[in-house]
């Protein structure tokens, strides 16, 4: 697959997954955006890409804030001119008893989470749309919107909602060469994988706990210009826990 001067901006790109995804798009030859929230992780990010004579550019971004989604797609476009593609990655959970959550805790986990999908597709199909081929838009969701463990509820809310809103841009999108789609991760280890126990990995049908590196050709192969028949979908990579039975024994 061929990135070459792709303009790609990614959310949530200073750490973990996101991270990951960005460095994958600029050894394809990507021209990558960091829209990041932590200062020093966005800037050691693009300081490591760039010093492989990697296009890179850090642009601080909280995607709690309009304003700053907008300033992140305006000065995308002043520096590069365009952009195709779109990884809708940042997020953050508040694993707390529902009895216990607050509206503010609720209220920033969807807007960093959900409503920042929303927004920041919607500001950059603007431009996408500009594009003899259109683009393509990613949005991380996750088995949680399928799945749930206890005091998870505003995050398999958002979780949930971007798989629905996902579908729903893929339609209103598409007449705009605009593919929509969602990838919803499981078990993705990004920090200690060579601590990992044997049964972390063999409780996967695939025999192993997965990596960014799984998200991240993901993000390729639902982003190849080749692949936009594909859109509105929600691609499970989860080494097929989802589908596996589980009993008590």
């Amino acid at each position: 697959m061929c990135f070459k001067d792709k303009v790609v901006i990614i959310t949530g790109a200073g750490h973990g997954i996101g991270k990951r995804v960005a460095e994958v798009y600029a050894e394809k030859g990507a021209k990558v955006v960091i829209a990041e929230v932590n200062e020093e992780d966005g800037r050691n990010v693009e300081k490591s890409l760039t010093s492989k004579e990697q296009e890179a550019l850090f642009i601080k971004t909280d995607v709690r804030e309009p304003h700053d989604i907008v300033n992140l797609i305006e000065k995308t476009i002043h520096t590069y001119g365009k952009i195709d593609i779109l990884i809708n990655n940042a997020g953050v959970g508040a694993w707390k008893s529902p009895y216990d959550l607050s509206v503010e805790e609720w209220d920033n986990v969807i807007n960093t989470n959900l409503r920042s999908v929303f927004l920041c597709s919607r500001e950059a199909g603007k431009y996408m749309r500009k594009n003899v081929n259109g683009g393509s838009i990613v949005n991380i969701a996750s088995t949680r919107a399928m799945m749930s463990e206890k005091n998870s509820e505003s995050y398999a809310a958002t979780k949930g909602g971007i798989l629905a809103l996902t579908h729903a841009l893929a339609v209103s999108l598409g007449q705009d060469k605009i593919t929509v789609n969602a990838i919803s991760p499981g078990w993705i280890e990004v920090n200690q994988y060579d601590s990992l126990r044997e049964i972390d990995h063999s409780q996967h049908p695939s025999g192993r706990v997965g990596k960014a590196d799984d998200i991240a050709r993901a993000c390729l192969y639902l982003t190849n210009e080749e692949n936009n028949f594909v859109t509105g979908i929600n691609h499970v990579v989860d080494g097929g826990m989802t589908r596996k039975m589980m009993y008590e024994e």
